[in-house]
């Protein structure tokens, strides 16, 4: 097998398992506030529609949900303005693990 097929292999397995990822922060979002589409949302903080109350719940739901630790220095609005921003959080806190 040519190197360039083991690497379309690789990415293939990254993006179905970001695709997973993303599935299970929109279930946690939609259970925690069933009211706001998220997927159209890309400030989810900047505009109020996530508010402190709701942050902590999702912080404790992401922490358990992914086996990571979402420290208070995470606690950024661009970790937290769309599901993209919390996929990528996500993603840094298991590589450092």
């Amino acid at each position: 097998m040519a190197v360039w097929q083991s690497f379309g292999k690789i990415n293939y397995f990254i993006k179905k398992g970001k695709r997973k990822m993303r599935e299970e922060i929109m279930e946690i979002l939609t259970e925690l506030r069933p009211d706001v589409e998220f997927e159209k949302e890309k400030k989810l903080i900047d505009d109020g529609i996530l508010d402190s109350f709701d942050i902590v719940s999702l912080v404790g739901e992401l922490n358990d949900a992914f086996d990571v630790s979402i420290n208070v220095q995470d606690l950024l609005p661009e970790n937290f303005n769309c599901v993209d921003a919390m996929v990528e959080l996500i993603e840094n806190l298991q590589e450092e693990e």
